[in-house]
């Protein structure tokens, strides 16, 4: 996965905001845009888009984007980073068995995940698949145990990408055919109103859900998500992968380097090769 795209109605508030709460320092810059990240890696482009409506949580689009972080220190800093911003809404934290996360809506409510992964080698359960759970994690008890001095002051330079996008769709059937049939993807997990999918043998790249969404009609235009953007290996995976869409009557656009289509919400997805 890679740098999300939001459109948002005050550039200087959400720039101020993810520098503040999430660390991230300027990548790129250009008009009434500006690309946030770490290490010189995006991993948000804010694009100013005023005169929006702010989308219903009943809509189709974003549940939230999740940040990965590279272990537990760095985490931790960033967390207490969101915690102390004022504008933060803390709204839950989990151990997820596969990640440890924590939850955050920025100031125009779209969602924040902040995780870190466990090692791969304990991924799976009993009976061989992916095993993923919701269970309970304490933020202080996490933050007394795993913050440092070091990390907290130079938080902004430690690695930071995107891990994994959730979105709210209008039904896991039709989000089942267009991400997994049409895209590619491979299931990882089904949990009640909820499918997760990913390339690679990773846990989830990308999860959809009807929890708030069920029934959600094709997206109007509103603040929010602009694109999810996928980087693949090579232009040959961009083109197996537009030729599978074309197959089940998606139309895509295709400018040379990056194909893009619209699932079946009206959510763009951009697809790229990495070389």
């Amino acid at each position: 996965m890679d740098t999300l795209t939001l459109r948002v109605g005050d550039l200087s508030l959400m720039e101020s905001y993810y520098s503040s709460a999430l660390a991230l320092t300027p990548v790129a810059q250009s008009g009434g845009e500006v690309v946030l990240g770490r290490a010189g890696r995006g991993v948000v482009r804010l694009v100013h888009t005023p005169g929006l409506p702010t989308p219903s949580r009943s809509q189709a689009g974003l549940f939230h984007t999740a940040m990965l972080l590279p272990d537990e220190a760095t985490l931790a800093a960033t967390v207490l980073a969101a915690s102390q911003d004022p504008r933060s809404r803390f709204v839950g934290s989990s151990d997820h068995h596969v990640s440890e996360a924590f939850y955050f809506t920025d100031p125009e409510g779209n969602g924040i995940e902040l995780y870190r992964d466990r090692p791969r080698s304990g991924w799976l359960g009993p009976d061989g698949a992916i095993a993923m759970s919701t269970e309970h994690l304490d933020p202080n008890a996490y933050l007394n145990a795993h913050l440092r001095e070091d990390v907290v002051a130079t938080v902004a330079e430690h690695e930071a990408t995107v891990g994994h996008i959730h979105l709210q769709v209008g039904d896991l059937a039709t989000a089942e055919r267009f991400y997994v049939d049409a895209l590619g993807f491979e299931i990882t997990a089904r949990y009640p109103g909820a499918l997760f999918v990913s390339a690679g043998g990773y846990h989830h790249h990308m999860g959809m859900n009807v929890w708030n969404s069920a029934g959600a009609p094709a997206r109007a235009a509103t603040l929010g998500l602009g694109e999810v953007a996928v980087t693949v290996p090579s232009r040959a995976d961009v083109d197996s992968a537009a030729e599978r869409l074309r197959h089940h009557g998606h139309e895509v656009a295709d400018d040379g380097r990056t194909v893009r289509v619209d699932d079946p919400w009206g959510s763009v997805v951009a697809l790229t090769p990495a070389s």
